[in-house]
């Protein structure tokens, strides 16, 4: 499948997906909720809807309710947010004061540009806008909680820009200190644990949504390495799904978006692999002194045996990983079985599919893995990195840097002044 790089922030800090300013109406929640409550067949009673829409906290002189807090918890366990109450509720608040800022200047957000705003954020996990909503719409997210959402991130970001843009310069220096130190992506390696769950056909596709979207509503490292344990299909799970530290820049490009907006023990949203869909859990992220590109394409062997993970197929696997050093000593191995047993290829980096460039990512040229099966669970795939290819540098490369450096001094920036405007600002909790 393929994937699209995208220079993705945190969903709550560095990419500023918050409320919009316009006030929503009592009327128009409770609309919602209806909608919502009405695609899970739990219609409230009335001392119930009346308590949904029951102030928690007060922001100013703007509240925000349990309903907003209830719809917040529900989006950020579907986009792997760390769906905890004190999480969703900081966001909130966050939001409220942000809003109040670009409010005071008269910042709107087009038509246009929200449902440009949620294609590029369906995009991020190769979706269509509309199988992003209906993604969310069954796991209780009403759309106008969303669309308010992606409104304000819109919003925020534009008030950044104009509030803190003519302050941020990138010199010359800079750049070349970034390309010489880590390149566009790099200097940073993460540590993961990886959850694969079967999506063979349509019901054990949704069957495994709905267990991961349980999954990462209680975002532990605990409760994520007891849910590896219990249910992953990966062969990590007899390592609680544990991965070791991996380069940043190796990992798949969805998967490097979905990774960079998480905080520590945040869960990504499902990524697709065929067969099967992987949730990952970060638990811990470090700069490094090595740089870590992320390369343009990347050349790799798969040879095919027959067994799976069986005994007998481990055995045979083994003693070709004794015979062989590079790519090209596959050859002389094949030789003689059908032609399809052996392929060799080299392709883009977001062309390789998901799985395959996850266990890619923790190999160096040479290297091994045994992880992967095909035909469900009947084919073992060998499958052996050749090399990864780099772009050299040229102006393009310095413009990503240039604007990468740019945002995140922008963000600093935004994030500082977030601070004060919460430290002056009248919050209490109902």
């Amino acid at each position: 499948m393929r994937r699209t790089p995208q220079d993705v922030e945190t969903f709550h800090n560095r990419h500023h997906l918050r409320r919009f300013t316009r006030p929503v109406s009592r009327a128009a929640l409770a609309l919602a909720m209806m909608v919502t409550v009405a695609l899970t067949g739990l219609a409230p009673r009335g001392a119930e809807a009346q308590n949904l829409f029951a102030p928690v906290v007060q922001v100013n002189d703007e509240v925000i309710t349990r309903y907003e807090l209830n719809q917040r918890i529900a989006l950020m366990s579907a986009i792997g947010g760390g769906a905890t109450e004190k999480a969703a509720l900081d966001a909130l608040i966050n939001e409220r004061l942000q809003m109040s800022a670009a409010k005071r200047v008269g910042l709107v957000a087009t038509e246009e540009g929200i449902k440009a705003g949620i294609e590029e954020f369906a995009s991020r996990g190769s979706l269509s806008a509309e199988e992003l909503l209906d993604f969310l719409a069954k796991r209780g997210v009403a759309y106008e909680s969303f669309r308010d959402f992606v409104e304000v991130g819109i919003i925020w970001r534009d008030y950044a820009r104009d509030r803190f843009g003519p302050k941020v310069t990138i010199s010359e220096a800079e750049i070349d200190r970034a390309l010489q130190q880590s390149g566009p992506s790099g200097g940073v390696r993460v540590l993961l644990s990886e959850i694969f769950l079967p999506a063979r056909n349509a019901s054990e596709r949704a069957a495994s949504e709905r267990r991961a979207a349980s999954i990462a509503a209680n975002p532990t490292i605990s409760a994520f390495a007891a849910a590896a344990r219990a249910y992953s299909v990966a062969p990590s799970k007899s390592k609680s799904g544990r991965l070791d530290w991996v380069p940043l820049g190796n990992l798949p490009p969805a998967l490097q978006s979905a990774v960079t907006a998480l905080p520590k023990g945040g869960v990504t949203a499902p990524l697709s692999t065929g067969n099967a869909i992987g949730i990952f859990q970060l638990r811990a992220i470090e700069e490094i002194d090595t740089p870590t590109p992320t390369p343009t394409s990347i050349k790799y062997a798969a040879y095919y045996i027959a067994g799976g993970h069986s005994e007998a197929a481990m055995s045979r696997a083994a003693k070709v990983a004794a015979q062989v050093d590079t790519c090209e000593d596959l050859y002389g191995i094949a030789k003689g079985e059908p032609e399809s047993t052996l392929e060799i290829d080299t392709l883009p980096f977001e062309d390789i599919p998901n799985d395959v460039a996850v266990e890619l990512a923790q190999l160096d040229p040479g290297e091994v893995s045994t992880a992967l099966t095909r035909a469900n669970g009947q084919t073992l795939v060998f499958l052996m990195m050749c090399g990864r290819n780099f772009a050299e540098t040229g102006e393009a490369d310095r413009d990503t840097v240039r604007n990468s450096l740019q945002g995140r001094r922008l963000t600093a920036l935004a994030a500082s002044y977030l601070s004060e405007l919460k430290a002056d600002a009248v919050i209490t909790y109902k």
